[in-house]
């Protein structure tokens, strides 16, 4: 790569950045503007489309830069929880956690957009949650746990639990977060990893014992 095109590609992630920024920190995408953005990373606005047609096509790369780096997490904690699920339930949420605090944002971004943002970004966040729920079911599948399931549909089904689980979990952690300063933050803290720990020891005793009602 030459020093022009490392250049580009350096400006070009610095959007995204800007764009992911602007957006989780209180506003949702479709009201950050594209001078807010090119103003971030110190560009003029005709410059921004060296890089992108629209804030719609920022929008969409973010999405898939955002689904990666969740894939990315969801996948570890899979990998980690397969060796042992029990034992290794404590483990992986403080995983889980600890991934959160060090990029709130992308949780932020991809929970907010989900649900109340404009409809390319919602039609975008609903493909790469399918796309999520698609790998987390194949792991689901190799886990000893599960052997007994005789419907793939129930994998799919575990994995959207699972999935939107998560945001809820992010949420309810970032959000603690704004309580830091106060006395009991720390209280707090380990109620909620004590009981996102009792919810996915209650999900996966249940799946021991899950059969599908015959119709």
């Amino acid at each position: 790569m030459s020093i022009r095109e490392e250049r580009k590609q350096q400006s070009r992630q610095a959007l995204l950045d800007a764009a992911l920024s602007l957006s989780s920190s209180g506003r949702s995408f479709s009201s950050v503007s594209l001078r807010e953005v090119a103003r971030e990373v110190g560009l003029v606005p005709t410059a921004f489309y060296r890089h992108f047609q629209d804030m719609d096509a920022l929008g969409k790369e973010l999405v898939d830069q955002v689904a990666l780096h969740l894939k990315t997490i969801l996948y570890q904690l899979a990998r980690t929880f397969q060796d042992n699920p029990e034992s290794k339930i404590p483990t992986c949420i403080d995983l889980f956690f600890n991934a959160v605090e060090q990029h709130p944002d992308v949780w932020i971004f991809m929970i907010s957009e989900r649900w109340g943002g404009a409809e390319v970004l919602r039609q975008a966040i609903a493909r790469e949650i399918d796309f999520l729920n698609q790998d987390l079911s194949q792991d689901l599948s190799r886990l000893e746990s599960t052997q007994h399931f005789k419907d793939a549909n129930d994998f799919k089904v575990l994995a959207n639990i699972l999935i939107n689980l998560s945001f809820t979990w992010a949420m309810s952690w970032i959000n603690l977060q704004s309580q830091a300063s106060q006395p009991e933050f720390e209280t707090v803290k380990d109620l909620l990893r004590s009981q996102t720990i009792t919810q996915v020891q209650l999900i996966f005793r249940g799946i021991s014992n899950w059969e599908r009602p015959k119709t």
